[in-house]
């Protein structure tokens, strides 16, 4: 909050002095004093979310430092970078085309970080390469985008709210760049697909509109007409969900157009009935009895029943 209150003044006021500014900043990030490197990352971090860094021919010299701190030994230096970078998306869009390959570089190598117990980085990059996706050219996504859809998958479940809701949203925005590749990207779809209709049930609010979005962009690459006006009538943010019905009718669309995916569906079902969350515990049989109802005699013999009667 201080770096932004600073930034702000420095935009408004220091104008023509922020190179010199920037340029007397820049060897603090080298400096052997975490704290230091902290306070000026925070600051480059804020500044490039204002358009007088591009104005003034800074965004280069200020991003270039922020992907240079993505192997810095303190954490939170590290997640301060990424948020500067993500923060270009709103103070200088228009070079996002630019340098997108650099920036979603940056992403995925914060997704991947490996000391990150928390998954703060994780996080940062997240959520920054959320907003850098309205701007970046589809051949520099393309190439990431099964490395990405992989790498956030395991967050769907994971205990931090924030880190659910985050993976969700991004896994849907990803989604619009499928087209190029929609066989491979179906594949991530249709694997993270019970995980998504689970999570309708979660007991955060923010997870569940991070749901019904992520269900209503991937929807369209699915290959079900019946399916997709479903997400999209019945899963509008304001609109309450009246989940048994809505499985019950997802469950008959699904059977229609996959037959073939029951036991997948069913054996990922099984995973949730020892769900830590109770909602998402009592959805997972409710969808593997609208699952098994729907399907014909030709695909039953695909249901284990031991497994299923055991819940293992």
């Amino acid at each position: 909050t201080r770096a932004a209150s600073v930034r702000s003044a420095m935009a408004r006021h220091a104008g023509p002095r922020l190179p010199l500014i920037v340029r007397n900043l820049i060897p603090t990030l080298s400096s052997v004093f975490d704290s230091q490197r902290i306070t000026t990352t925070a600051f480059f971090a804020e500044l490039l979310s204002c358009s007088v860094v591009s104005d003034l021919i800074l965004l280069e010299p200020v991003m270039d430092t922020m992907t240079g701190r993505q192997k810095d030994s303190c954490l939170l230096v590290r997640m301060l970078a990424l948020r500067g970078l993500g923060n270009i998306a709103s103070g200088s869009p228009d070079k996002v085309r630019k340098h997108g390959a650099t920036l979603l570089a940056s992403m995925v190598n914060g997704m991947d970080d490996k000391d990150d117990p928390h998954n703060l980085v994780a996080l940062e990059a997240m959520s920054s390469l959320s907003k850098l996706l309205d701007h970046v050219e589809e051949r520099d996504i393309q190439s990431m985008l099964l490395h990405i859809a992989i790498r956030i998958r395991p967050f769907f479940d994971s205990e931090q709210p924030d880190l659910r809701r985050s993976s969700i949203v991004l896994f849907g925005n990803l989604s619009r760049f499928s087209q190029g590749s929609c066989e491979v990207f179906l594949e991530q779809i249709l694997n993270g697909l019970v995980t998504l209709l689970l999570h309708l049930q979660d007991p955060k609010p923010e997870v569940v509109r991070a749901c019904k979005f992520a269900l209503r962009m991937c929807g369209p690459s699915m290959g079900c007409e019946g399916l997709c006006e479903m997400f999209l009538n019945h899963l509008r943010e304001e609109r309450s969900l009246h989940y048994g019905e809505f499985m019950n009718n997802v469950c008959k669309h699904l059977m229609q157009s996959y037959p073939e995916m029951l036991n997948r569906l069913i054996l990922t079902n099984l995973f949730y009935f020892k769900s830590s969350w109770a909602d998402i515990r009592a959805a997972a049989p409710m969808f593997v009895g609208f699952l098994v109802l729907h399907v014909d005699e030709d695909h039953c013999q695909q249901v284990d029943l031991d497994q299923l009667i055991s819940g293992e």
